[in-house]
């Protein structure tokens, strides 16, 4: 028993390409200890102490370095930090979702709960201006201490050439009128004099120039007890927010006080028209008809969630999975097709030289005036309006936007597909085309029980080219269309300017890479369920 899940085991670490987590399983069934001790060592302790000294340079060394308009590059520290406010924002933006449809009891007790939260959290917030107050003061103290004798020295130097400036061109205006006529040494040394001069008041506006950038360099200063009190006192605001919009939720703006609130309305309309007579009978109708419609939209409504960084990358891997399925539907066709006949692949090849090479920058806004042309309206077109009643996929909302991101990556990311389908089909064995002749198979069963099997390896090969391509492009491509998913959420970070706008988009660098680090994986073990033992496809 323990051998066969030793086995199992070995064979799953095996297909998912995760070798570092063999040793682990052969030490723990005391394999050799010795040898996978020192392969634990080679494939994991090596590369953690690689990545910790990474970090280290980066924190140390890298951050320190980098200045920008927002301050130095952001440490890990700071990245990891940035990665939890975005995490409670996500959060919290699901409570206030859930807390919109609360009902009953639990809506009653949840909002007695977060009034008790926000009414001891006063205090916290207003120790917290406190504490950014002392630390402003002590940072404005601590750097006109550091300012002043470099300001006084400023002062010194442009009085010191204010006069001395004053007074040599005092003297070289008297000594011009003592110049004698005509081209003669005396006129040379006077011009050299003045531009003396000039040159020594150059030298003089440098040197301060040089200490008013120091001054400068001082008050830019990021002092950090003045970044911990701020960063304090954002998170107790923010919390402080958080509690008051959770409180309306819970409370006058819920949806079940909605409901009420608009039920009361249709009864009191109802009650109106049921007393009216004549013409006001008509008006007070009319006043029911459309409580009854609001009282309807009211009790379907939602909550009118911002997309957070979670939903940014759903929409994201749905995008990329669209353009990837688009962008192989045309490249397994195509390149089984160039496979089987060389007249075909001739045909292709002008077209695949000349496309391929074509950046998604390119291709983005062909894609986006196109798919403006077919959907102009998507709030009333038949497609979207399709799409969105969908499960599962409906929240998203696709638009042209979305669609044009995937048209993108499949024109950038089906080459690859193609490109290894046709050396796939081209490469089946001989032999096996023979056997097929000898049985008399017709050319579908050739090319599904034989052809298509044989070239599996390579096209899987493609098929993760592919989608690793297309997750690269996909990023430039939402940023460009404003298409909601992580190439977007970078760009508005960018555009924001905040204090973590920065830090946040180094938070990205890193969910980026190890979603293309899945994806990657995924397609690795697809790759080896049809690759053969030993093919160099299942590499």
């Amino acid at each position: 028993m323990l051998k066969n899940l030793k086995l199992a085991l070995l064979k799953a670490i095996d297909l998912t390409a995760l070798g570092f987590l063999e040793p682990y399983v052969r030490l723990a069934y005391g394999e050799e200890p010795e040898k996978q001790l020192r392969k634990i060592g080679q494939f994991t302790l090596i590369p953690l102490l690689v990545i910790l000294a990474g970090l280290a340079v980066w924190g140390v060394l890298i951050s320190p370095m980098i200045k920008t308009k927002s301050g130095e590059l952001p440490s890990p520290g700071v990245v990891a930090s940035a990665a939890g406010s975005l995490h409670q924002f996500s959060v919290r933006e699901g409570n206030k979702e859930k807390a919109y449809v609360a009902t009953g009891e639990d809506r009653s007790a949840w909002l007695a709960d977060v009034e008790a939260e926000l009414e001891a959290i006063g205090p916290e917030v207003e120790a917290a201006d406190k504490a950014v107050q002392s630390a402003r003061a002590d940072e404005a103290e601590s750097k006109s201490e550091r300012i002043a004798p470099l300001q006084a020295r400023v002062d010194e130097l442009k009085d010191t050439m204010k006069a001395e400036r004053a007074a040599k061109q005092t003297a070289l205006k008297e000594h011009a009128a003592e110049l004698p006529a005509g081209d003669n040494p005396q006129r040379a040394a006077y011009l050299g004099e003045l531009a003396g001069l000039e040159k020594w008041v150059e030298l003089q506006e440098a040197e301060i120039d040089k200490i008013e950038d120091r001054i400068k360099l001082i008050r830019d200063e990021k002092d950090a007890a003045v970044m911990a009190a701020l960063a304090q006192q954002t998170a107790a605001a923010e919390r402080e927010q958080y509690l008051k919009k959770m409180a309306e939720q819970l409370g006058e703006d819920s949806r079940e006080a909605r409901v009420a609130d608009g039920q009361a309305k249709l009864d009191d309309a109802k009650a109106k028209f049921f007393s009216a007579e004549g013409a006001a009978a008509y008006n007070a109708a009319r006043k029911v008809i459309s409580a009854e419609e609001r009282l309807a939209k009211t009790e379907e409504s939602t909550y009118a969630k911002p997309a957070t960084l979670y939903f940014q990358i759903q929409r994201s891997i749905l995008c990329v999975f669209s353009g990837f399925f688009i962008g192989s539907a045309i490249a397994i066709p195509i390149g089984v097709l160039c496979g089987l006949s060389s007249t075909f692949m001739g045909a292709m090849t002008p077209f695949i030289a000349l496309f391929k090479p074509v950046s998604p920058i390119v291709w983005l806004p062909i894609a986006l005036i196109v798919a403006s042309a077919l959907i102009p309206d998507p709030d009333k077109h038949w497609l979207t309006q399709w799409m969105w009643e969908l499960p599962l996929i409906g929240q998203y909302k696709i638009n042209p936007a979305f669609l044009a991101s995937a048209v993108t990556v499949a024109l950038c990311s089906l080459w690859a597909t193609m490109v290894n389908t046709a050396l796939g089909v081209a490469s089946v064995d001989k032999d096996h085309l023979n056997v097929a002749k000898v049985l008399r198979l017709g050319f579908w069963s050739r090319l599904f029980k034989i052809v298509l099997p044989s070239s599996l390896p390579l096209v899987f090969a493609g098929l993760r080219i592919s989608l690793g391509v297309g997750w690269m492009v996909l990023i430039a491509a939402e940023l460009l269309s404003s298409s909601e998913g992580i190439g977007k959420f970078v760009w508005d970070q960018f555009n924001n300017g905040a204090s973590d706008s920065f830090a946040k988009m180094m938070v990205v660098v890193f969910i980026v890479g190890a979603i293309g680090l899945l994806l990657d994986r995924i397609m690795v073990v697809f790759q080896r369920l049809v690759s053969f033992e030993g093919s160099i496809a299942a590499v």
